[in-house]
């Protein structure tokens, strides 16, 4: 629950400020309307960041692999086992 408040909180001052901005001039209005969606789109940018720095850092597991692999073929072995068909590999 205290996340959503953490969002909230910051979705509420970033509308305080767009709003602020305008009923001010400091930016032009045409350039104030867009905010909303300069800020959508500059989040977009940043999930796919941090999902790309996630798989560059992704850890290889080489001995989980081959654990995998054996499980497989067990899986595999049980099923032919029970006269389920799991192809010829």
């Amino acid at each position: 629950m205290k996340h959503i408040a953490k969002i909230m909180a910051f979705f509420m001052a970033v509308t305080a400020v767009w709003i602020s901005l305008l009923q001010t001039a400091m930016i032009s209005q045409s350039h104030t309307w867009l905010l909303p969606l300069y800020f959508i789109v500059s989040l977009g940018c940043y999930g796919l960041l941090m999902v790309g720095v996630g798989l560059m850092q992704f850890p290889t597991c080489p001995q989980e692999a081959v654990l995998l692999q054996q499980d497989v073929i067990e899986a595999k072995q049980f099923l032919k086992h029970n006269g389920v068909d799991v192809g010829t590999d």
